[in-house]
């Protein structure tokens, strides 16, 4: 009996034993197989929601990128419409000057024919010029002074003549050959003359225009570094009073240098201080002188003194580019005048 007894409370121990493993097990097996939905969910949701925001910012960024190549396409079409606007009218405007300046030539002549031509008033025995001088038998080159004319308007003047080249009778209106004088000078100082009669000078536009109210020949002459001289003269040459920013009037060039004052023909002078080229660019400051610059050059005897030629970083050098063209420097040029009716 007692036997017994015990038995049955050993298989009873051994029966809860095995049901608590079964049930540990159970516990652990469907905690293994339901894991927490809870915070996965809540990342995947906030995920979707930047996802959505951040293709919602792209699109208005595209719009915008979209809107903004559209209004800076039409601000450079309306531009590019105000350029051509303004290309007419500057198209335009030289198109007038140019006319008004062939009618004022042509009506500078007639005046110029028709004064030459005219009675002479005691004027015989003025002295006005080198040409006046040599029929004087002042036949050696050299500085003269012009005495004040008041019949003819002109003051006095002192003048490098040359008597003896080409026939002689020609008066220097300018000339480059020592280097020292800078010809980088402001319109008052171009209008009255600079530089020293025997060296390098610029007579000044004044005296220039007082000089050629008659028809007058105009011959430069020039020399390279290596020796070699050239020329060109121009049979008819004229410059306009202040009032008309000394325009230059040029025609019939012969020579051996090429016809490289052409270009200028018809232009205003232009200093550093008064831009009156052709040019958007203000030319005189470009080329470092005084001249009658039109957009820019073909020409610059009024340029910076470059010993040795060469002068490849700046075309601002005293050049003349139908011998040697824009970037060699020449190392002599002599501008000079008589009148037409001159005989040796």
């Amino acid at each position: 009996m007692v036997k017994s007894v015990k038995m049955t409370a050993t298989s009873l121990a051994v029966l809860l034993l095995v049901l608590g493993h079964a049930m540990a097990q159970s516990s652990f097996k469907k905690n293994l197989a339901t894991p927490k939905p809870a915070k996965p969910a809540q990342c995947c949701d906030e995920v979707r929601s930047l996802k959505v925001q951040v293709a919602s910012l792209s699109s208005i960024l595209e719009e915008m990128s979209k809107k903004q190549e559209s209004d800076l396409m039409k601000v450079v079409r309306q531009m590019m419409d105000l350029e051509k606007l303004n290309q007419q009218h500057e198209a335009r405007v030289t198109e007038a000057e140019s006319k008004y300046s062939e009618i004022y030539n042509q009506i500078e002549i007639m005046q110029l024919q028709a004064a030459q031509s005219a009675p002479q008033q005691s004027t015989s025995d003025a002295i006005y010029d080198c040409a006046s001088l040599y029929h004087k038998n002042y036949k050696i080159s050299g500085e003269y002074k012009l005495p004040k004319d008041d019949f003819l308007g002109t003051p006095e003047l002192n003048v490098y003549c040359d008597m003896e080249n080409n026939g002689g009778g020609w008066t220097v209106i300018q000339r480059r050959k020592v280097g020292l004088t800078s010809f980088n000078r402001d319109w008052k100082q171009y209008k009255n003359g600079f530089g020293a009669i025997r060296g390098d000078f610029w007579i000044g536009n004044e005296n220039i225009f007082r000089l050629t109210r008659q028809p007058t020949v105009l011959r430069i002459e020039m020399e390279d570094w290596e020796g070699e001289t050239r020329y060109a003269e121009y049979a008819f040459f004229t410059v306009s009073n202040e009032m008309n920013s000394y325009k230059l009037f040029i025609a019939n060039y012969s020579g051996n240098a090429g016809d490289s004052l052409r270009y200028h023909n018809n232009t205003n002078f232009s200093t550093k201080n008064k831009d009156n080229d052709k040019c958007v660019d203000n030319c005189a400051q470009l080329r470092q002188g005084g001249y009658w610059y039109n957009c820019c050059t073909d020409s610059n005897v009024n340029g910076v003194f470059y010993r040795y030629g060469s002068h490849t970083k700046n075309p601002d050098g005293i050049s003349w580019y139908g011998w040697h063209g824009p970037n060699y420097s020449l190392k002599r040029v002599e501008m000079k005048i008589r009148p037409q009716s001159f005989v040796p």
